[in-house]
């Protein structure tokens, strides 16, 4: 039974792969701290907290605008993921690891997503 956002699996995982997150950029060099490091943490955040969020509102239509806004997170993720592969500061097996983690959150919204707007 679903009560709140915590009990929801998509809220939980995500918030696993802020801790993901935090620990692989914690890897980046310290002239990214401001840039990429801080930019990925950023996004990283934002797709439990808009989770959580949209649960909270009153409506559907905003609920699915914030899981709009938490599916472009990912996508802002997968790029900066990549970005960082590219400048090697993470390997290539870290890189995978992380994106199957960011698929499975992908395929979790669109299902919420598809579930609150009636869709099957």
């Amino acid at each position: 039974m679903i009560r709140g956002f915590r009990d929801l699996r998509v809220w939980q995982q995500s918030v696993e792969f802020v801790e993901e997150v935090y620990r692989l950029s914690e890897g980046f060099p310290k002239s990214e701290l401001y840039g990429l490091t801080n930019q990925l943490r950023r996004a990283a955040v934002s797709v439990p907290s808009n989770i959580a969020e949209g649960h909270a509102k009153e409506h559907t239509k905003e609920y699915l605008n914030h899981i709009s806004i938490a599916q472009g997170s990912l996508a802002e993720i997968e790029t900066q993921l990549e970005i960082a592969a590219r400048l090697e500061y993470l390997s290539v097996e870290r890189l995978a690891f992380s994106l199957e983690h960011l698929t499975s959150l992908r395929k979790q919204l669109y299902s919420l997503r598809n579930a609150l707007s009636g869709k099957r």
